[in-house]
């Protein structure tokens, strides 16, 4: 039985909160451009519409360019979807790359877009609908956390303008170089209620899997977002797991009552 509501609720921000689809393609061709310099500055027309189909495939941001390399070398979508976890270190090895690396370049651009063109870059971002209403409402009955793989200041930075001011404390991002499940277990023991009621939303089904595994974080209550970055099959295999609860846009906008 899931209790009424959290007493924390702890959110990923893409394919949760908000989409910036449009906004990774952009910084992940960029990145590409600069690492693997093609004779064209311009993306194929399709490019974009595939890589949004095959979002779901990316865990971290170094990832994105090494997607659009795949899809230039015409490597095709099933077999993305399908060998994702085989391709993507292929591609680093045969190039002679590090994660690390490319990580550290797609920030960096990030970060000179935000200060030549703030308001281009966030105009790229979308709020799915009602999910910022939903947070400015529960940060006053509960205690919610951003537990997220983007660079947490560029989480800051998207929340501020929307007007929700969560303090940095309360945002876990890539800088923290832990898993999600780590992050869980710390905010339990750093409860100060007896009765510690933790909701975590996920749109990575891998994600919500690893949690599953922590026999200490049993009684934390799993939510997949099936408005994300998932894919059918993952939204199919949650809807079997006793554990998981698929979530939609609609309940996770109502009271808590809505989400089982």
């Amino acid at each position: 039985m899931i209790t009424s509501s959290p007493t924390i609720l702890a959110l990923d921000f893409d394919g949760v909160i908000c989409d910036g689809l449009i906004e990774y393609f952009e910084v992940a061709w960029r990145t590409y451009y600069q690492i693997w310099s093609p004779a064209n500055d311009t993306p194929p027309d399709d490019l974009a519409l595939r890589f949004y189909r095959l979002r779901p495939v990316i865990e971290t941001g170094w990832e994105m360019p090494v997607l659009i390399k795949a899809l230039m070398e015409g490597i095709p979508d099933e077999k993305i979807l399908q060998e994702w976890v085989t391709i993507a270190p292929q591609i680093l090895l045969d190039d002679n790359l590090q994660a690390r690396d490319i990580s550290a370049k797609l920030d960096n651009l990030r970060d000179q877009w935000i200060t030549t063109d703030l308001e281009g870059w966030l105009s790229l971002h979308r709020f799915y609908p009602g999910v910022l209403e939903k947070l400015k409402l529960t940060v006053a009955s509960a205690k919610v956390y951003i537990v997220t793989t983007k660079e947490g200041r560029f989480v800051q930075q998207l929340l501020q303008q929307e007007g929700v001011n969560l303090p940095p404390k309360a945002i876990f991002g890539k800088e923290v170089k832990r898993p999600k499940y780590e992050i869980l277990r710390e905010l339990i023991q750093a409860a100060d209620e007896k009765a510690v009621n933790v909701w975590f939303v996920e749109d990575r089904l891998k994600t919500l899997q690893l949690v599953q595994q922590q026999t200490d974080l049993e009684d934390v209550k799993l939510f997949l977002a099936d408005w994300g970055y998932n894919t059918q099959a993952e939204r199919e295999a949650a809807q079997n797991d006793p554990r998981i609860q698929l979530l939609s846009l609609s309940q996770f906008a109502k009271d808590f009552s809505a989400w089982y």
